[in-house]
């Protein structure tokens, strides 16, 4: 009986699809697109937005106008930078403390017993029933903050501007080598494969 092939994914074929080179592209497309979106919404409506950020009650009330006019503008920005792919790293860091910050204002609201809706897609003022939108929020940061991580630990990827621009250098080598490992580890699975050995039984020559 031959043996049957295998279908199962190693470690290193695991490893090599999260080392894709699309990886990061998803990663700032949504993370990217979230921010775009958050700050369109914000921008459309910045009464309700400089309401929400009243809302809170963390803020002097001097600087609350100022802070619920800039805050959209940042958004779109680091959402535009995070989709185009530049300077990613360092937009992924102030994206995550920005979205660190959006958590604590959350967590803060609900522990004072707030009854808010949080603001992030324009919308603000008070709510009867802020828990499901409490959670809701939290969980769109929690996500964001897992793709900023990631994108500090990949940069833009191979499809980011960074790359075009000249301001990252080592990122396109890092996806060649990742490549050239995994068509390594391919070919070494292969060999392994005893459906590929050849047979040992002797070959009857006609006569």
């Amino acid at each position: 009986m031959s043996a049957s092939p295998r279908t199962s994914a190693t470690p290193s074929t695991l490893s090599g699809r999260w080392r894709s080179p699309w990886v990061p592209l998803v990663v700032r497309l949504i993370v990217g697109g979230v921010f775009l979106t958050f700050g369109t919404a914000k921008l459309l409506d910045l009464d309700t937005t400089i309401r929400s950020v009243r809302a809170y009650q963390l803020l002097p009330e001097a600087v609350v106008p100022a802070v619920g006019s800039a805050l959209p503008l940042v958004e779109v920005a680091l959402g535009l930078l995070l989709v185009l792919g530049v300077l990613t790293r360092p937009v992924a860091v102030v994206t995550a403390l920005l979205s660190l910050a959006f958590v604590v204002g959350i967590v803060s609201a609900w522990a004072r017993g707030l009854s808010i809706e949080c603001g992030c897609f324009g919308n603000g003022g008070f709510t009867n029933d802020p828990v499901p939108g409490y959670l809701r929020e939290l969980a769109i940061n929690g996500g964001v903050l897992l793709g900023c991580g990631l994108l500090l630990a990949r940069g833009g990827g191979r499809f980011a501007l960074d790359r075009v621009l000249g301001l990252v250098v080592d990122e396109g080598r890092a996806d060649d080598a990742d490549d050239t490992e995994d068509a390594e580890d391919a070919e070494d699975t292969d060999l392994d494969d005893p459906t590929d050995l050849p047979d040992p039984t002797p070959s009857r020559s006609t006569r």
